[in-house]
């Protein structure tokens, strides 16, 4: 049983770093940008947002739906509409059709799948609820890296090229995401954790805590305070993702014109960070629990926008690289403290609808991508994103400290 929950597992991440695939819309965007050169960049930066907020409805979705429908046929109801949202935004004309492609349809079932793989994954490592989360979570991050690097080698250079590749990439969606869910499943009513496993002394991160229905849950304080602060987080992350290339024009302009493909790598190293340091986030949470795995993620925020900051200063590329890497890793810890925290601090029973309660942050932290477009619209700098970023984070270190894990 032990090494089947472990095959589980590997699909999952399968699953999940295709879901991921949205998350590349940096790269993505770049020759949509060209083609639709009449919008503004906080009009191209609001499809990424609607992403965002229909990857939170579809969370919510699959969350209301788990325990009636089985996790295979949600799998492929996430295939078809991948499926549909990339090809809809192959033959967009206007932004209109952009955003319901990609903003809308790929949206929803990358949140869809998300919360089935990572629902149903809890269930079968409970007593390793952080490092699993960062696991699926580091194929979810990996993806905008490895995909977006095969989308600039691959799409055709004319004007409208793209739309050929975001055709290819609908129908690799839904063949293998279908054929994952043929593989994938939840463990039955009678599966119980292997013995080792349950021998172990219990983590940190499972100590105290309830568990209970998303009803009494949003009636604590500590779900709203943590509410509030993976809001900031989220946002402030998403301001890196999306404007990460303008990050680098910025600080080394002569390189963005000239280098395309190192711009593409550096800006790639935010995702593969994302990725690796979800693991350790995840196995971190379940060694020293809530409070100090935060604290990480908030600090490792304000030292990525001062890293920034000095590169913006000096002109160098090699300090965009180590900013990039500080702010993935901060950016990694994210998502996996999400899962642990709901399982730690308000049980495993209800976990996929309390899950998709909290991911409903991004409705309102999904702006950080528009806020930033906004932003550098109004004031030609991307250093007025960061200034945003560092209010951000003062208010997390509150909520940080302000919370407590309830007990009854």
């Amino acid at each position: 049983m032990n090494l089947k929950r472990w095959r589980y597992a590997i699909i999952g991440i399968i699953l999940l770093f295709l879901a991921g695939l949205v998350y590349a819309w940096s790269v993505l965007s770049q020759p949509i940008a060209i083609e639709f050169s009449h919008c503004s960049q906080a009009q191209i930066s609001l499809t990424f947002t609607l992403t965002m907020a229909f990857f939170c409805i579809g969370c919510l979705a699959s969350g209301i739906v788990a325990k009636k429908v089985n996790v295979k046929i949600l799998i492929w109801i996430g295939a078809v509409l991948f499926f549909a949202g990339f090809m809809l935004a192959s033959v967009a004309q206007n932004l209109g059709l952009l955003y319901l492609g990609f903003g809308v349809l790929a949206g929803f079932s990358s949140g869809f799948v998300y919360n089935v793989v990572l629902s149903t994954m809890s269930k079968w490592f409970a007593d390793k609820q952080g490092f699993i989360s960062g696991l699926l979570l580091m194929g979810f991050g990996f993806s905008s890296f490895l995909i977006g690097k095969m989308y600039q080698a691959f799409t055709p250079a004319e004007i409208g090229g793209w739309r050929i590749s975001f055709k290819v990439m609908a129908i690799i969606l839904l063949v293998v995401i279908f054929a994952g869910g043929l593989l994938f499943k939840a463990p039955s009513a009678d599966y119980v954790l292997p013995a080792p496993a349950k021998q172990k002394k219990v983590s940190k991160a499972r100590q105290g805590g309830i568990d209970v229905p998303s009803s009494v849950m949003v009636r604590k304080s500590a779900f709203w305070f943590y509410f509030v602060w993976v809001v900031l987080l989220s946002a402030s992350g998403l301001m890196l993702v999306s404007q990460a290339s303008g990050f680098v024009a910025e600080a080394t302009p002569a390189i963005y014109a000239n280098a395309p493909g190192a711009v593409a790598t550096v800006v790639g190293l935010i995702s593969v960070f994302n990725g690796v340091g979800r693991i350790f986030m995840g196995g971190l949470f379940d060694k020293v629990g809530a409070r100090i795995t935060m604290l990480i993620v908030n600090s490792g925020f304000v030292l990525f926008v001062l890293i920034q900051f000095l590169a913006f200063q000096t002109g160098s590329f090699a300090v965009v690289v180590v900013a990039f890497i500080i702010g993935g890793l901060a950016y990694s810890g994210i998502t996996p403290t999400n899962s642990a925290f709901i399982n730690s601090f308000f049980g495993p029973t209800h976990f996929p609808m309390n899950f998709s309660i909290i991911n409903l942050n991004l409705l309102i932290g999904s702006f950080g991508s528009t806020i930033a477009g906004a932003l550098y619209d109004a004031t030609q700098t991307y250093k007025t994103i960061l200034i945003v970023m560092l209010i951000a984070m003062a208010a997390a270190y509150v909520c940080t400290m302000i919370i407590r894990k309830p007990m009854e």
